[in-house]
């Protein structure tokens, strides 16, 4: 098969497709025209008419002329061992021209007509999208090579010297109440002042995954009322929140949700 760019004029017949052109369409074309099925029967048939639209096409490129007299060389050999009084005797193995083509050209109208069906969508924007970014691999080993001792008794100090108020051992500990609203009036608050943050300075502080979850919740919500955008640059990168010039500091939201 031999893509081109190519036209075929007789004198009541035209072959031109925006998916392929070449000497199987035209080939193709032929057989549909006289209602046949994809047989070496059918190919023998249409020979003469192939060598006639042979003769009228005109081909610029060398290729395209051999492309299409090999199609014409096979149906010539085909025609005339179906004109034999019995059919060729082939050996163990020996490939049959005839069913070889006819199973070819089978082959050819599925792709053309999944050709066509893919331009159509093409053509009503019916388009998929996939992700272009290698997924980052995240190994299990933490490499700390670049640390020494003084800085692992920095960071130690760091963690274990927080000055959070942690309850006393007798005291009944409840898991604290998080709401999206809360959250919501949150963002809007440090934006307001800000007018940009990242996410993850909003849930460093964060006490448990479910405010972890409701953060990212109430960014949404924002998000969906056209208040806020999120900006990732980067695969897995940091998201960066940003107020939108519709959201006014006088703005009142109405929550479809409860506390």
């Amino acid at each position: 098969m031999v893509v081109g760019t190519l036209s075929y004029h007789a004198r009541h017949y035209s072959v031109s497709t925006p998916v392929y052109e070449g000497p199987l369409d035209l080939l193709l074309q032929l057989i549909e025209k006289e209602e046949l099925d994809i047989t070496s029967f059918a190919l023998a048939q249409v020979t003469d008419q192939y060598l006639i639209h042979l003769r009228q096409i005109q081909v610029q490129s060398p290729n395209d002329v051999s492309a299409f007299l090999v199609i014409a060389a096979k149906l010539l050999q085909i025609k005339s061992e179906a004109l034999l009084p019995r059919p060729p005797t082939r050996e163990s193995g020996e490939e049959d021209l005839g069913e070889a083509l006819a199973e070819q050209l089978r082959l050819y109208k599925r792709y053309k007509i999944i050709g066509n069906w893919l331009h159509q969508r093409e053509d009503n924007n019916l388009r998929s999208y996939l992700r272009v970014d290698v997924p980052i691999h995240v190994s299990n080993m933490i490499d700390i090579g670049n640390i020494d001792i003084v800085q692992f008794v920095k960071i130690a100090y760091h963690v274990f010297n927080r000055k959070d108020e942690k309850p006393m051992l007798s005291t009944i500990v409840s898991q604290p109440k998080v709401t999206i609203r809360e959250k919501i009036m949150l963002i809007g608050k440090i934006l307001h002042e800000s007018g940009n943050i990242a996410f993850h300075q909003l849930i460093r502080n964060a006490q448990s995954r479910l405010e972890v979850v409701v953060t990212f919740l109430a960014m949404l919500e924002l998000i969906k009322r056209n208040l806020l955008e999120a900006r990732q640059e980067t695969l897995f990168g940091e998201i960066a929140l940003v107020r939108n010039q519709d959201w006014e500091d006088g703005t009142s939201l109405e929550f479809e949700f409860g506390e």
